[in-house]
C-alpha cells in the first residue's frame, strides 16, 4: 500500500506504547495487558497526592529486531525522557513521574508525583518504550547530541509498533514491512510505503492516477476534496472523509521585542482586529459554508459545547465595535480610510501562512477584510521548506495563522511552557507567546485533577480566559481529510484525540 502522510501518521506506524486510543476516544491495552484502573490495587491514590500505577505487558514482546521488549525498556526510556536538554519527546507526562520501576520482567511501576488524570492509558507519544539493548551503552557515554544524532533515531530505526522500517529515503518515502510479532496481531497488509507530499495538489493528482491509496494526516485540504468528492468519490473509485476537528486560528504575536506594531500588546488592538473577521466570508471563500466556526478552541463534538459556548467571549463581525476598541486605543481612521495613530503613523502590519493553495487563499480573503475595515496589511507565506522550522514560525512580527491538533490534550498550547524560545530549540506550539500565570494553573489543576465534571469546569474557565484576553483568533475548525481507494477497507472518522490510523494493523486492500 501507497500512503500519503506527514510526521504524526507515520511515527504510528511504527511505534507501539502501553495503550492507544480508539476511534470512540476510549483507551485499550496495547503492549500492556490491562490497563490500570482506578481504586485498584494497579492504580493507587495516596493521602499525600502521589499516586502509583502499574501496567502488566503481554507475555512474548518483542522489538522489530526480535530482542525481547520487557519492563526494564521502559525503564531505560524513562531514563532518556527525563534526562534534561534531549529533547526527544514533549515534557508531558514524564515530568509528573517519580520513577519507573520493573519488579519483574513484565511489569511496569510508574510512580507519580502528583495527580495524573491519564495515568492509566498511556499512548502514543506519551511514554513509549526504548531498546535498552541498542541505545543504552551509548546514552551512558554521552548525553548531548551525540546521543540524539545516532543512526538509532534515523535509518536504523526499531520499535514495535505495527510495521518494522525497511527503506527510509530523507524527505521523500519511508518504507514499512508488516512486524509478525506485533502486539496486536500481524498487519493485514504486508507492505507499506509512506510518501512526504508536501503540496495538496501533487497529492491529489496521485490519488486520481492511483499511485497512493490513501492520503491522511493533513495531506490534503478541503478544496482537494471537494474535486475528489465531485468526480473521484461519485464514480465508486475511492472514498472522502470530512472531520472538522482541527481548530484553525490566527497566533498574535505578544513578544515586545518582536510584536510590529507594539499596539498587538493592548488588549483594545486584539479585540479591535477580532471584531474585524469576518468569519463567513472565510467560510464561503474555502468550504462553501459547509465547516463549523469556532469561537474557541474546541470542537462541537466535546460532549459539554453547549456549556462552552455559554462561558466563553465572543467576537462577531462587527466594524462598529472595532471602530470603537481602536479608538480606545488612540487611533482614528484618515482620509485614506486606514488606521492611524495620533502622531499620524498608519497602524500596518504582516499576515504569515506557511505556503500552500488553502492557506494563502485563506491569506488573502483575511487581507482583503481587514483592508476593508481600515488596516494596512502584508501577506507572507512561509516557504514550505522552512514550514517546520520552529523559529521561523515563532518569530513572525504580527499574526499567524496555523492549524492545530484538536481536542483537550492540546489546551496547553496556550501555556507559558509552551513558548518557543531559543532556549527550548524553539520547541513549543504558543507561537505568539500568550502568558496567563491563571490559566498556567487552571491547566496543571486539569492534569491533576481525576474527577471528570471538575476538569469539565477547568476548560470553561482556560477559554474564558483565553477569549476575554484574545490570546489568539478562533476561526473554524477546518475539516481533517482522509481519503482512499475504495477497495482499503478500515480508516474511520474517530474522536478528536484519535489519530486517523489508530487501527492500521486491521486495514485490508486486495
Amino acid at each position: 500500500m501507497s500512503a500519503g502522510v506527514t510526521a504524526d501518521a507515520t511515527k504510528r506506524l511504527f511505534n507501539a506504547a502501553l495503550a492507544q486510543i480508539d476511534g470512540a476516544g476510549d483507551a485499550r491495552p496495547y503492549l500492556a495487558e490491562t490497563l490500570p484502573e482506578l481504586d485498584s490495587d494497579s492504580w493507587r491514590v495516596f493521602s499525600d497526592g502521589r499516586m502509583e500505577t502499574t501496567y502488566r505487558l503481554k507475555a512474548d514482546l518483542t522489538w522489530h529486531d526480535g530482542k525481547a521488549l520487557t519492563a526494564d525498556d521502559f525503564v531505560f526510556a524513562y531514563r532518556v525522557y527525563a534526562t534534561p536538554g534531549l529533547g526527544t519527546l514533549e515534557p508531558a507526562p514524564q515530568d509528573r513521574m517519580e520513577g519507573v520501576t520493573a519488579p519483574d520482567p513484565r511489569t511496569v511501576v510508574v510512580s507519580w508525583r502528583e495527580l495524573y488524570p491519564d495515568a492509566g492509558s498511556l499512548r502514543h507519544a506519551e511514554f513509549e518504550p526504548l531498546p535498552r539493548h541498542i541505545l543504552a551503552a551509548d546514552f551512558e557515554q554521552d548525553l548531548g547530541e551525540t546521543f540524539l544524532n545516532l543512526p538509532y533515531w534515523s535509518r536504523e530505526f526499531i520499535s514495535a509498533g505495527p510495521y518494522r522500517l525497511a527503506n527510509w529515503e530523507p524527505g521523500t518515502s519511508i518504507e514499512g514491512l508488516a512486524f509478525d510479532r506485533h502486539a496486536l496481531g500481524r498487519p493485514r497488509i504486508d507492505r507499506i510505503i509512506v510518501r512526504f507530499v508536501a503540496d495538496e495538489n501533487t497529492m491529489l493528482t496521485s490519488l486520481l492516477a492511483g499511485s497512493v491509496d490513501i492520503a491522511t494526516d493533513n495531506s490534503l485540504r478541503f478544496e482537494q476534496a471537494a474535486v475528489l468528492k465531485r468526480d473521484w468519490e461519485a464514480q465508486g473509485k475511492g472514498v472522502v472523509l470530512l472531520d472538522p476537528v482541527q481548530p484553525r486560528l490566527t497566533n498574535i504575536q505578544l513578544r515586545p521585542e518582536l510584536a510590529n506594531p507594539r499596539a498587538f500588546l493592548e488588549l483594545p488592538v486584539r479585540r479591535a482586529i477580532a471584531y474585524s473577521v469576518d468569519k463567513n466570508a472565510i467560510n464561503e471563500g474555502l468550504f462553501d459554508g459547509q465547516v463549523p466556526l469556532a469561537d474557541q478552541f474546541l470542537p462541537r463534538t466535546v460532549p459539554y459545547f453547549a456549556e462552552l459556548d455559554r462561558a466563553i467571549v465572543k467576537y462577531p463581525f462587527d466594524l462598529r465595535q472595532t471602530e470603537q476598541q481602536m479608538a480606545e486605543a488612540g487611533y482614528r481612521k484618515g482620509a485614506d480610510g486606514f488606521y492611524a495613530s495620533a502622531g499620524g503613523e498608519r497602524f500596518s502590519m504582516d499576515h504569515w501562512v506557511i505556503g500552500g493553495s488553502q492557506n494563502e487563499k485563506q491569506s488573502a480573503i483575511m487581507a482583503d477584510g481587514w483592508r476593508r475595515a481600515g488596516y494596512e496589511v502584508r501577506e507572507y507565506a512561509i516557504p514550505a521548506s522552512q514550514g517546520t522550522d520552529g523559529q521561523v514560525r515563532a518569530t513572525f512580527p504580527g499574526l499567524s495563522s496555523v492549524a492545530t491538533g484538536g481536542g483537550e490534550r492540546n489546551l496547553n498550547f496556550l501555556t507559558s511552557a509552551q513558548i518557543p524560545s531559543a532556549g527550548n530549540r524553539w520547541r513549543g506550539n504558543n507561537r505568539g507567546a500568550w502568558a496567563n500565570a491563571e490559566y498556567d494553573s487552571l491547566w496543571a489543576a486539569f492534569n491533576t485533577t481525576l474527577d471528570r465534571s471538575t476538569r469539565t469546569r477547568q476548560v470553561l474557565r482556560m477559554m474564558r480566559l483565553a477569549t476575554d484576553d484574545v490570546a489568539m483568533l478562533f476561526l473554524f475548525h477546518s475539516p481533517n481529510v482522509t481519503a482512499h481507494v475504495a477497495g482499503l477497507k478500515g480508516p474511520a472518522i474517530g474522536a478528536p484525540d484519535t489519530l486517523a490510523i489508530w487501527n492500521v494493523y486491521e486495514w485490508t486492500l486486495p
